[in-house]
């Protein structure tokens, strides 16, 4: 099977039939629940193009943006802006993300492994399926001699028809802060803000709660971290549909919340017209150079392995 020429590959049991792109840094761009035909993935609506194609305007170089077509990618090993490590120049949203992975069946899981250029590490990811229940197992392997830092991201988004207004974003967050300056004018909350979850200042006065999830007619486009976090665990809640998507990990591990919140309001290339929700775990809102440099990052030893497991479930809600 193929999604715009890209080869796919499929874990399917009774509960969900999950679709993974293993040249196109394993993204998982499928997750659809068989009893009622929903799939929570963002899709974004310019659709995935062909390899090889060119960049979309606004890309401006960062491999990560030049074809991203929605779904949940992992961002190793930076996430964020740019910036060197050792010596090296790590892209935006880390490197393994535009790549292809090596992929291979093992009775009911899919293993899935990368290793990167810049640094010296392995990324493995072995996947399988529980009812309604994609889980990931995944370790990061240190293969040259010399201790290396990393810092970790899930890029993970959810958009329609599952996510609408009247959702509810749900999560173990207990602070919010919001990107120092605006990515756009269409912005709604106060940029370099601290405040308690689930309250934002807004631009235009007043508070928004942002549990509630608003139609793309709020034509918004925010940036949020989320931290402090009592658990690992986030939810996305359709009350109309009766489901819910929910993540779970280490809190100990991915210490952050990154929710990207392009509500209608994203008006700048390449990401015109999203409407979506990000839900995603991180070590740390800093990139690999700023993490090292406040101990924020994950740090292996030369030869040693470090392991984490995810999970993301369907749930029917009470």
């Amino acid at each position: 099977m193929s999604r715009s020429d890209w080869a796919e590959l499929v874990l399917e049991n009774e509960e969900l039939r999950v679709t993974i792109l293993p040249d196109k840094g394993a993204d998982i761009v499928g997750f659809a629940h068989k009893a009622t035909g929903v799939d929570p993935l963002f899709r974004a609506p310019w659709g995935l193009q062909p390899a090889g194609s060119e960049p979309r305007e606004g890309s401006d170089g960062h491999a990560f943006l030049e074809n991203y077509g929605g779904g949940w990618q992992e961002l190793f090993p930076s996430a964020g802006d740019p910036c060197t490590y050792g010596g090296e120049t790590i892209p935006f949203h880390g490197e393994v993300a535009t790549v292809p992975w090596s992929c291979e069946r093992g009775g009911d899981a899919l293993l899935c492994t990368v290793r990167c250029r810049t640094v010296p590490l392995r990324l493995t990811r072995t996947m399988r399926l529980e009812r309604t229940t994609l889980v990931l197992e995944e370790s990061v392997t240190n293969e040259g001699v010399e201790p290396a830092h990393f810092v970790w991201g899930h890029h993970c988004v959810v958009g329609p028809p599952f996510l609408e207004k009247g959702c509810r974003l749900r999560v173990s967050a207990r602070t919010i802060e919001t990107i120092p300056e605006m990515w756009e004018d269409t912005a709604r909350l106060v940029p370099a803000q601290r405040s308690s979850w689930p309250h934002a200042r807004l631009r235009d006065g007043g508070e928004a709660d942002l549990g509630d999830v608003p139609g793309p007619e709020a034509e918004s486009h925010d940036d949020v971290y989320l931290t402090d976090l009592a658990g690992g665990w986030a939810s996305v809640e359709n009350p109309r549909l009766g489901l819910g998507f929910r993540l779970t990990w280490d809190p100990d591990v991915f210490r952050w919340i990154v929710s990207w919140q392009p509500y209608g309001g994203a008006s700048a290339m390449p990401l015109r017209g999203a409407y979506a929700l990000g839900v995603e775990p991180w070590v740390s809102k800093r990139n690999l150079e700023e993490a090292a440099a406040a101990g924020e990052a994950l740090r292996l030893d030369g030869g040693a392995t470090f392991g984490t497991i995810l999970r993301a479930t369907m749930e029917e809600l009470a």
